[in-house]
């Protein structure tokens, strides 16, 4: 070891061994009162003994006596004992909860006595020379590679197991030790893989050490009970298994490097390093590996707990998986996966009823070909399925065909490959499709848990269904309620645009000869023609009119709609003080107009009068229309005026007032109804004004 490499080792213990004291004697100035808690006491061992841990290596590397050495190297052990023994204490169950719930695997803590048992029994076989000093050191590398293996497993078995609203308290915590254990895994792989100890990464351990201090001491500051409400998931025992197996795996590949470097000769160090990327490319192999997933979370069920299935977890995940799509095909696919994934199925199909055809289809499919084989509502198996509600196995059904009575399998359910499952999919009595499955990744016992599950599971599926079908009736039911409201405005329009043409008729057979009916007339058609074409658009490409909005001068739509008028024999009264604009359609707002301004000469004899008057009232345009006729109680004005199909005349369709309301109040306007029975009816429209200029903001200067 060079003298630099040897400076940088003591001032990163002297820094770790520093942080560490500081800790300790932080949690000592606590009080008593902290320190009367058994997890406090604990912590405040482990911190200790971690401190004394590192002073010890730091007088050791200064002095070089090997009795300091040996005592560094049992503090050492000691102080993961500390840390074992704090994690596993966090994860016992707490207060009322049971104390026959088991948090950890089985074997987890006597893996930990053993490796620390033989952490000690090497430094006493050093110490008497029981062991070749080649011999000794490769298992002492094995021996301090497993104990940040096993420390890494318990910390990532705490992280999952903490209840969701303790994390935020204990995660400064898992990251810190997780940080020390890491760290360590790698100096002790890296030095099993090259058979000497990286002099560079023990030089900064200390200084990851002193790194992770502030996050121990930022779990302390944040909660005195870190672990409130802690359980063990699946998830986490799977978890925890993974990386088991992912770290006696690395360790079995080391040793396998490690000889082939010893015995190859020449050759040893590239073979080394072709097992070495040969060990990492199988592990990645391994961790994508689908049925090494399902075979491993099949064995973790089985064997760690009492019931296969964390149901708080799969109902989770299904009703996540089921409501991530919204249209009824995405839906479909994801009711087969969400059932296939509990039973760790790669492919499925989904079959539904066709209410037209009486019989059930495939909608949906996963990883398996179409499948055009239609099962009708009074087959076998559809009667099976109603009957019973059972998952059938198909498996089960070819090697004991008699425990599912005189059930018949379609003759298309064999060209499906893999066939397994069929899950119906019922609610309440009635049977809204079913799932077929194709075979397991992994072996499965199809028990009660599974059958349970499965058919609780398409019940909810079911039910997301049939509501994503309800949904789109609904839909479709209010498409055709638009399209029937936007073909009775269009028969109203038409009626008036009839009623228009035929009392030009009428009128032809007096005025044939009068250059000027001609040309009146000739306008009226083409206008006519243009109205109807503007209709049938209307109709065909939906209620939005066409055109877009712009600014609409209101007198010269009142003087046309008093010219039609006066043509029809009508008179009008006109009062406008000023020349107001807004912004709509100008077809549309004429159309309101005249409708306003003709249901007032209908309510009116030709001896009384009918008036439009227009003013500006701030920033608004009032449109105010009259008349002396009958009037209207204050009954019909509130409940059925302005409302579709209610109507005072005999021929009337009660579209027009209807159609009249709901555009001005799209344009952002109101309507204001005055009447009194034989007084009248004053109908005010009030609409936002469009400023129009008629001058430029740019003014030209004369020069003085």
């Amino acid at each position: 070891m060079d003298t630099e490499s040897a400076s940088l080792i003591v001032w990163s213990l002297g820094i770790a061994a520093s942080a560490y004291t500081l800790l300790a004697i932080y949690f000592l100035a606590l009080g008593k009162q902290w320190r009367s808690g058994r997890r406090a006491r604990m912590m405040l061992i482990a911190v200790f003994l971690s401190a004394v841990w590192t002073s010890l290596s730091l007088y050791a590397v200064t002095s070089a006596q090997p009795i300091l050495l040996l005592l560094a190297k049992t503090a050492d052990i000691g102080r993961f004992a500390a840390w074992y023994a704090f994690v596993v204490y966090l994860l016992r169950p707490q207060g009322k909860e049971s104390t026959d719930k088991k948090l950890l695997p089985a074997w987890l803590i006597p893996a930990c006595g053993v490796v620390l048992l033989a952490g000690l029994c090497l430094q006493l076989s050093l110490s008497f020379g029981l062991m070749p000093a080649d011999q000794w050191f490769r298992t002492a590398l094995f021996q301090a590679l497993a104990m940040p293996v096993l420390g890494l497993m318990l910390v990532e078995q705490l992280f999952r197991a903490v209840s969701d609203d303790s994390v935020w308290n204990i995660k400064p915590l898992c990251l810190g030790l997780a940080g020390q254990f890491v760290f360590d895994i790698y100096i002790f792989s890296d030095a099993l893989m090259f058979n000497q100890i990286d002099i560079d990464a023990i030089s900064v351990r200390g200084i990851v050490h002193a790194i992770t201090v502030p996050l121990i001491l930022l779990a302390t500051l944040r909660s005195r009970d870190w672990t409130s409400k802690i359980h063990l998931s699946q998830k986490a025992a799977f978890h925890s298994a993974t990386l088991l197996i992912a770290g006696i795996y690395l360790l079995f590949m080391a040793s396998v490097g490690y000889y082939v470097r010893y015995f190859g000769g020449d050759w040893g160090r590239a073979l080394q390093l072709a097992i070495v990327c040969a060990a990492i490319l199988g592990l990645g192999v391994i961790v994508v590996s689908g049925s090494m997933r399902a075979k491993l979370r099949v064995l973790v069920g089985k064997h760690f707990f009492s019931y296969r299935y964390d149901y708080r977890e799969e109902w989770l995940r299904f009703t996540q998986t089921l409501s991530s799509q919204d249209s009824p095909q995405a839906l479909g696919q994801q009711v087969i996966r969400g059932l296939a994934n509990m039973v760790e199925s790669p492919a499925g199909g989904l079959w539904l009823r066709e209410a037209a055809h009486d019989s059930y289809r495939q909608t949906a499919r996963w990883n398996i070909p179409a499948n055009e084989g239609l099962e009708g509502t009074d087959s076998s198996l559809l009667r099976f399925l109603k009957s019973s509600g059972w998952v059938i196995n198909l498996e089960e059904y070819r090697c004991y065909p008699g425990r599912y009575g005189d059930l018949e399998i379609p003759s298309w359910i064999p060209d499906i490959p893999n066939a397994w499952l069929v899950i119906p999919l019922m609610v309440g009595a009635q049977m809204n499709g079913f799932v077929v499955l194709t075979s397991s990744r992994t072996q499965i016992d199809v028990n009660w848990e599974v059958n349970d599950l499965l058919r609780t599971a398409g019940c909810q599926a079911a039910g997301f269904l049939a509501n994503m079908q309800a949904t789109e009736a609904l839909l479709e039911a209010r498409k055709f309620d638009a399209f029937n409201k936007m073909s009775a405005f269009v028969v109203h329009d038409l009626k008036n645009i009839v009623t228009q043409l035929a009392l030009m008729i009428k009128n032809a057979e007096r005025h044939r000869d009068n250059p000027e009916f001609q040309q009146d007339m000739l306008m009226t058609v083409e206008h006519s023609v243009e109205r109807m074409r503007q209709l049938m658009m209307q109709l065909r490409e939906g209620a939005t009119p066409p055109g877009t909005a712009c600014g609409v001068n209101l007198p010269t739509v009142i003087q046309r709609i008093q010219k039609e008028k006066m043509d029809l024999g009508r008179s009008v009264e006109i009062r406008m003080q000023d020349r107001l604009a807004t912004r709509g359609h100008e077809d549309r707002l004429e159309r309101v107009i005249g409708h306003l301004v003709q249901n007032a000469l209908d309510a009116t004899d030709p001896s009384g009068s009918v008036w439009v008057s227009l003013e500006k009232r701030g920033d608004r345009a009032a449109l105010e229309v009259g008349d002396t006729g009958h009037g209207m109680t204050p009954d019909f004005i509130r409940e059925r005026l302005f409302k579709p199909f209610q109507s005072t005349k005999q021929a009337g369709m009660g579209i027009g007032a209807y159609e009249s309301a709901q555009y001005i109040r799209e344009l952002g306007g109101e309507m204001l109804v005055d009447s009194e029975p034989g007084e009248g009816t004053r109908i005010t429209v009030i609409l936002p004004l469009f400023e129009v200029r008629s001058e430029s903001d740019l003014h030209e200067r004369v020069p003085a």
